[in-house]
């Protein structure tokens, strides 16, 4: 490894460090540029020291200790950092280094690298207007905890990089404010007042709060970033901040369709939580604060601003601080606490409040962008399947359709339509790809299927027409909706084709069974069975749709007696992992199927569905989709 510049070279450079990972014990990471990413760092580092101290390697048992904890703290500070003011991806590399006066001893070095060059960490300077300094503690936190940190510029990336020195033996020693425990507070305040390191002076000194409000701050980080449900998050705050930090606290939130510009927060907000340490006083306080509502403090920043306190429901002497909620530039409501009997709150106790409201705002502005994306999955995926499939002489159907994600739209689909003259139409499909873009296609395919059906088109003859209009019309709309959702594409990303399986099928009744037509483009082929439980593979595997211009399918028929019953699946049910395996190895699927002889068809779908399921450890990792057709 190159030499590491001193605590006092932090000035950006191109040389000298980072550390490299070489063959010393590390582990790596990259993570979603997001409120989730300080936590889930937080969860590689615990989880790689953990592994390394059951290894017993060399200087590892410290890692259980005071140096495992303030490494944590120094990813969670440089990843926060690196989100909030990078906005990309993040990776993480940590590592130990042995001493080199030391071998029994190690140290950890940790690099945080963003693909923002252009953007300098912060070190808490003053904040623009909206800006949100999420930074917490930011780079004053590594500067006291390593040994040497710096900042390296590649083209296209930048690391930010330290690293943790072995530390002595806890022994208590008052001059070292890592070496202490915080004590357990007699009172509310005495927790805070606990986090601030004693014998030191100054400004500065009074705004370094110790490891103690940071390890509070990453431990709220993890609570709040889990949560997506903005009513929860509110729920949590109130008992991280009551009664730690105050006697009482409330949120009141904008609704989403608030005023956008302003900060009035007029009746389009809302008094959402009201907490307090006396359980006699909260509808008494919820009534002081409906009649005279929380309001933003003026001003850009976050605050923290007076607020006049509510003697008619807790007496006349106490004190109260209201603090704006932001994320992403916009104010999504207020949090104000109170405290009686005090005549201002300590300043450590308001700055460490401000940091976690800069948190709980991340946190609910996350919980509302799921929720947005939630009802927009959910409307999707009504407007992507049929809200009723076709009832067929002579014929009994059944379907399980289970997206991965939960609300969210699948990549699978499935039809059944009458489309005239005693002819019904079946499809089952997977889109390449998931989420809205694979939405488009689908809400592309699924009404052309249907309209060259009822133009009296063949199985093959639709497959054919639907193939060539995939090549023309999908890939531009489905890469219009990654721009929408991701932003224009990077150079040297051109469209992405969008391809297609199908098994799309043609049933006419008849006296006494119903003739089927079939074919498959790419797609897992349907098995037949039989009354006597054998089972036998029908159509032949074709090209996928979109991806081979003037492609021409054909069809095949058959024809389906009493009892017999035929199978459509994804390839979520044939894929289905447990381990190296998959389902429908040795035949998987022909075997479970065999033995549904004599179920009707939704015991057949249900008990297939079930087979799937119990196949894997874990919950499916790929949308599912199954469609039963039996004849009476």
């Amino acid at each position: 490894m190159g030499a590491i510049p001193t605590q006092r070279e932090t000035v950006s450079r191109a040389s000298g460090a980072p550390a490299h990972a070489g063959g010393h014990p590390h582990t790596r990471a990259t993570l979603v540029g997001g409120p989730l990413a300080p936590g889930a760092a937080r969860d590689v580092v615990r989880v790689a020291f953990a592994e390394w101290a059951g290894r017993g390697l060399p200087g590892a048992r410290e890692l259980a200790g005071r140096l495992g904890e303030e490494a944590v703290l120094v990813v969670s500070e440089l990843v926060t950092n690196a989100v909030v003011h990078a906005g990309t991806d993040v990776d993480l590399l940590c590592r130990l280094e042995a001493e080199p006066e030391q071998p029994d001893t190690c140290a950890v070095v940790v690099e945080v690298t963003d693909r923002h060059p252009s953007r300098a960490p912060r070190d808490g300077g003053p904040d623009t207007p909206y800006d949100l300094p999420e930074y917490g503690r930011g780079l004053r936190l590594v500067a006291t905890l390593a040994d040497a940190w710096g900042v390296t510029y590649r083209r296209g990336a930048k690391t930010v990089w330290a690293r943790l020195p072995a530390r002595p033996a806890d022994d208590g020693n008052p001059d070292e404010p890592w070496a202490r425990t915080a004590p357990e507070p007699a009172t509310p305040l005495a927790f805070a007042e606990a986090l601030a390191p004693e014998g030191r002076s100054g400004a500065h000194d009074r705004d370094w709060l110790g490891r103690g409000a940071l390890s509070f701050l990453a431990e709220a980080s993890d609570l709040l970033a889990g949560q997506l449900d903005e009513e929860l998050v509110a729920a949590l705050t109130g008992q991280l901040i009551v009664p730690r930090l105050a006697d009482w606290c409330a949120i009141r939130l904008e609704d989403e369709l608030g005023p956008r510009a302003g900060w009035d927060d007029g009746p389009q907000a809302r008094l959402t939580r009201v907490w307090h340490v006396s359980e006699n006083h909260v509808e008494e306080l919820r009534r002081a604060l409906e009649k005279d509502p929380p309001r933003p403090p003026d001003g850009p920043d976050s605050g923290p601003a007076a607020h006049p306190w509510p003697g008619g429901a807790l007496g006349p002497h106490g004190t109260a601080l209201a603090y704006r909620l932001v994320a992403g530039g916009r104010p999504l409501g207020t949090l104000v606490i109170g405290r009686a009997g005090l005549p201002c709150f300590p300043d450590e106790v308001t700055g460490l409040v401000e940091d976690l409201g800069r948190r709980v705002a991340l946190a609910i502005g996350a919980a509302r962008q799921y929720a947005r994306q939630a009802t927009i999955s959910a409307v999707l995926q009504r407007g992507l399947l049929p809200g009723a499939v076709a009832e067929i002489p002579g014929l009994r159907s059944a379907l399980v359709h289970e997206p991965r994600e939960q609300g969210g739209p699948s990549g699978d689909f499935y039809d059944l339509f009458p489309v005239g003259d005693g002819r019904w139409c079946f499809a089952v499909g997977d889109v390449q790809g998931k989420g809205p873009e694979a939405a488009v296609v689908i809400g592309l395919a699924r009404p052309w299927l249907r309209l060259l059906a009822r133009e009296g088109y063949g199985v093959a003859d639709v497959l054919d027409r639907l193939n060539q209009l995939l090549l023309d019309d999908a890939t531009e709309a489905a890469d219009a909706a990654a721009r929408a959702l991701v932003g224009p594409a990077g150079p040297g990303d051109g469209p992405q084709t969008r391809f297609l399986s199908l098994l799309y099928g043609e049933l006419v009744p008849f006296d006494g069974g119903v003739r089927c037509t079939l074919a498959s483009a790419g797609h897992p082929l349907p098995l037949l069975l039989g009354p006597d439980g054998g089972v036998t593979t029908v159509a032949q595997p074709q090209t996928l749709l979109g991806v081979v211009e003037d492609a021409t399918y054909v069809s095949e028929s058959l024809d389906l007696w009493p009892g017999d019953t035929l199978l459509c699946v994804t390839d979520g049910v044939t894929e289905r992992r447990s381990g190296s395996r998959q389902f429908d190895d040795g035949d998987g699927l022909a075997l479970a199927l065999s033995g549904c002889a004599g179920l009707d068809a939704e015991l057949i779908a249900e008990r297939i569905r079930r087979l799937v399921h119990e196949f894997g450890g874990r919950p499916p990792e790929d949308d599912l989709a199954l469609l039963v057709l039996q004849a009476e």
